[in-house]
């Protein structure tokens, strides 16, 4: 190997979402706080990835990446990807998004290729894996309000909300160093059934569930309900998670792609 081969960054996809710049000139577009979490704490280069299956295909971005983030986004993820009629409490879709993202997690959790998934992100690993969701968490009887408050400051939104409890002895407890942590909470879509295989690993107060992996799968699969992108190299909660990820994409680039290669 190389010299620069051997020092080259892992090059990690950061699932991008379709947006209206000005209001009227559309953009495959990545928060940079999602770039700056790849980059500053798992240490990987941060490439941000058109979700659009007539730009990009699965199989050129499994060659080209060596780990995914699956990041949030407004659009949900179509009923119609878990057996379910579209209602208006569904809200609003993005089905180039939905064609990238379902497949290239099944493709991952074969391969061991690492993905981190946040939000909707950690929604498309369970319907990717035949889980379903609820269309609005705060309808549901018991449950809180898990939405991002609608005024204040960028602080106010991602402020820490509600605490997260995991299982006990569990892959997330093992990482955080804890049993329970203090996370922000922004999302109005939620897990309804989980996957055959899905885990969920952390669940909020209200039963609401918040982290989860791929049983048996050979990867990294790590996903969170919140966001720990947001103030990553200074949170207790979200250095831990991404430099993890960090070292599964490093582990993939040296190893696990010339694996797959040579299979």
């Amino acid at each position: 190997m190389s010299v620069h081969a051997a020092s080259r960054r892992p090059v990690v996809g950061i699932i991008g979402n379709m947006s209206l710049l000005n209001e009227s000139y559309p953009v495959h577009a990545g928060g940079t706080m999602n770039s700056e979490a790849v980059a500053q704490v798992a240490g990987c280069v941060p490439l941000i990835i058109p979700s659009d299956p007539r730009l990009v295909s699965v199989d050129e971005l499994l060659a080209l990446c060596d780990g995914f983030l699956l990041t949030g986004g407004r659009p949900n993820v179509h009923p119609s990807e878990y057996g379910e009629a579209e209602t208006p409490a569904h809200g609003t879709f993005e089905r180039a998004r939905d064609a990238i993202t379902l497949p290239l997690i099944r493709a991952c959790v074969d391969r061991g290729q690492p993905f981190l998934g946040i939000c909707r992100g950690f929604q498309e690993v369970n319907v990717a894996m035949g889980g379903t969701l609820y269309p609005e968490i705060r309808d549901l009887p018991g449950r809180m309000n898990h939405r991002m408050p609608p005024d204040g400051s960028l602080e106010e939104k991602f402020a820490l909300r509600h605490p997260v409890r995991f299982t006990p002895g569990g892959v997330f407890a093992r990482l955080m160093g804890a049993e329970e942590v203090m996370t922000n909470t922004l999302h109005g879509q939620g897990i309804n059934r989980p996957g055959p295989r899905i885990v969920i690993d952390g669940q909020a107060p209200d039963g609401t569930p918040e982290a989860l992996y791929v049983k048996d799968a050979p990867g990294f699969t790590l996903s969170v309900q919140w966001h720990p992108e947001w103030n990553a190299v200074a949170d207790p909660v979200s250095r831990p998670l991404f430099a993890a990820f960090g070292r599964a994409a490093a582990e993939w680039a040296g190893q696990g792609a010339a694996a797959v290669r040579s299979a």
